[in-house]
C-alpha cells in the first residue's frame, strides 16, 4: 500500500511539473524575441511570459533558426511557437491563438545610396537579386511574387541580423523584412542612417503564437487567448510595447 501511494504522489508531483511549464520555440528577431547574453528578451517574449505567468505556467524559450522551430511544432518537438503568420499549411499542425499577438509591418529596405524607388507593385522589381530569412512567411502579395518568379533569385539566411548584413555590404541590393526588425538589426551597428525602407509597405499582418496539435494544448491556448485579452484591456499589454517601440517612430 505503501508503495502505491509513492507511485501516486510521484505521478502526481511529475504531472503538476509538467503543466506548470511550457516550451516554446522562436527565432532571433529583435526587437520582437532575440537572445543576448544567454537571455532570451523583446517585446514579444514579455508580452509571452506575463501571459504565462498569470496562468502560473513557467514558458522555457528557446531562440532556433526559424525553419527549424516550424519543423519542431510540426514533429511535436516543443509546445508553441511565436510571433508567427498564420497560413493554411501551418494550420494543419498548429493550433493558432485567436488573439493576435502582434501586429508586423512588412517593408522592403535598400542600402540609403541605392537610387531604387518602389511603387507597391512587386512587378516593377522584377529580375532583382532579394534577401530574405529562410521558413519566413512575408504575406500574400510576396507569396504571389514568388509564385510568379518576379525575383532573379532569392538569397537566404538562416536570421534577420545575417539578412541585413547582407545588404550593408552590398551582398544583396535590396532584402525584406518586419520593419521594427530591421531597424532594431542595423540599429546595433549604428548604421541607421546607412538603409532605406521603400515606401509603400507590403503588407500589415497579424502574427501569433501557435500550438502544437500534437501536444493537445488546446485548452491552454484558450486561456493564454483570454489572458492575452485581459492585458489589452488592462493596460499592460501596450505598456510592453511602448518600451520597445518609442525608439524606432
Amino acid at each position: 500500500m505503501a508503495k502505491y501511494y509513492s507511485l501516486l504522489l510521484t505521478i502526481f508531483f511529475a504531472t503538476t511539473s509538467f503543466a506548470q511549464k511550457i516550451d516554446l520555440v522562436t527565432l532571433q528577431y529583435p526587437p520582437y524575441q532575440y537572445e543576448s547574453a544567454g537571455e532570451v528578451k523583446g517585446i514579444a517574449v514579455d508580452i509571452v511570459k506575463e501571459a504565462f505567468g498569470r496562468l502560473g505556467i513557467k514558458a522555457e524559450i528557446r531562440v532556433l533558426p526559424w525553419s527549424r522551430a516550424i519543423r519542431y511544432i510540426e514533429q511535436g518537438q516543443a509546445d508553441a511557437i511565436f510571433t508567427a503568420f498564420k497560413t493554411p499549411e501551418r494550420e494543419k499542425f498548429a493550433d493558432y491563438s485567436n488573439e493576435i499577438l502582434l501586429w508586423q509591418t512588412i517593408s522592403l529596405f535598400v542600402r540609403s545610396d541605392s537610387t531604387l524607388e518602389f511603387n507597391g507593385d512587386l512587378k516593377t522589381l522584377r529580375g532583382m537579386t532579394v534577401g530574405v530569412v529562410k521558413g519566413v512567411n512575408y504575406g500574400k502579395s510576396w507569396d504571389a511574387a514568388m509564385n510568379e518568379g518576379v525575383f532573379n533569385s532569392v538569397e537566404l539566411s538562416n536570421e534577420g541580423e545575417q539578412n541585413m548584413r547582407k545588404l550593408l555590404v552590398g551582398r544583396v541590393p535590396i532584402i525584406v523584412s518586419n520593419r521594427f526588425g530591421a531597424y532594431a538589426n542595423v540599429n546595433k551597428t549604428a548604421q541607421l542612417n546607412d538603409i532605406r525602407e521603400l515606401k509603400p509597405a507590403l503588407e500589415h499582418i497579424a502574427s501569433y503564437i501557435a500550438f502544437s496539435k500534437k501536444r493537445n494544448l488546446a485548452l491552454t491556448r484558450d486561456q493564454f487567448d483570454q489572458t492575452l485579452k485581459q492585458m489589452k484591456q488592462d493596460g499592460s499589454y501596450q505598456r510592453i510595447i511602448s518600451t520597445y517601440y518609442n525608439e524606432f517612430r
